[in-house]
C-alpha cells in the first residue's frame, strides 16, 4: 500500500479530528466538550489538534462551514432536478425532515452563538458563516420558484425561513415531519403569494 504524502496524512488528520469534535460536541455539548477528549478519541495528541486548528472555537466553526456549504451543494443539486414548483416543495421539505432529525446542528450552534455574545467574541466570522447559508439557500428558491418578492423579504431572509423551521425552533421536538409540513406550507403560501402579484401567471394548485 503506497505511504501517504505529507499532504494527504495532514488532511486525514484534520478529517478525523473534525469527526471526533463533532462526536463528543454532540455528546457533552459545546461547553463541555474539551480539546483533550476531541484529540483523544480521534487517536491523536493536543498538539496534533493545534497543528490543525487554533482552539475549540475554531474546529467547531469549519465543522459548521462544513454543514452549512453541504446545504448549499446539495439542495442546488436536488432541486436543480426539479420543474414543477409543488415537485420541489415536497422534496424540500422531505429534505428538512431529514436534516431535522439530526437536532445536533441547530443546538450546537445556538450554544456557539450565546456564547461567543456573552464573551464579547461574536464577530464577522460567526455571522458571515450563516449570512453565506442563508443566502445561498434563499436564492436557489427565489430562482427555481420564479418568487417575485417584496421588500424586506430577500434570499437571505427566505433562506432563513427555510433553515430556521429544518434546524432550529420549536419544530425540532414536535411530532415527526413538522418540519417539513411548515416548510411545505411556508413556501406553498409563498407561491401562490407570488404568483398572484404576477399578472398572467397563475398559482398552481
Amino acid at each position: 500500500m503506497a505511504r501517504l504524502t505529507r499532504e494527504q496524512s495532514q488532511a486525514r488528520t484534520k478529517e478525523k479530528l473534525l469527526a471526533s469534535a463533532y462526536e463528543v460536541m454532540a455528546r457533552y455539548g459545546y461547553a463541555g466538550a474539551s480539546i483533550e477528549r476531541i484529540a483523544e478519541e480521534a487517536g491523536y495528541s493536543k498538539g496534533a489538534f493545534y497543528s490543525n486548528f487554533a482552539n475549540k472555537e475554531d474546529i467547531f466553526l469549519q465543522l459548521l462551514a462544513g454543514n452549512a456549504g453541504g446545504d448549499v451543494v446539495q439542495l442546488t443539486e436536488l432541486l436543480g432536478k426539479c420543474d414543477d414548483p409543488m415537485d420541489l416543495i415536497d422534496v424540500l421539505a422531505t429534505w428538512a425532515n431529514n436534516r431535522g432529525d439530526d437536532r445536533k446542528w441547530g443546538m450546537l450552534a445556538i450554544e456557539l452563538l450565546r456564547m461567543a455574545q456573552h464573551d464579547h467574541t461574536l464577530g464577522d466570522r460567526h455571522i458571515k458563516l450563516f449570512r453565506d447559508q442563508w443566502e445561498g439557500v434563499g436564492k436557489i428558491l427565489i430562482d427555481k420558484l420564479d418568487l417575485v418578492m417584496q421588500p424586506p423579504a430577500s434570499p437571505f431572509y427566505i433562506g432563513g425561513i427555510v433553515l430556521e423551521l429544518t434546524y432550529g425552533g420549536i419544530s425540532s421536538f414536535l411530532k415527526d415531519g413538522a418540519p417539513g409540513d411548515m416548510v411545505r406550507v411556508v413556501l406553498r403560501d409563498m407561491y401562490r403569494s407570488s404568483r398572484a402579484t404576477t399578472p398572467g401567471v397563475p398559482a398552481k394548485a
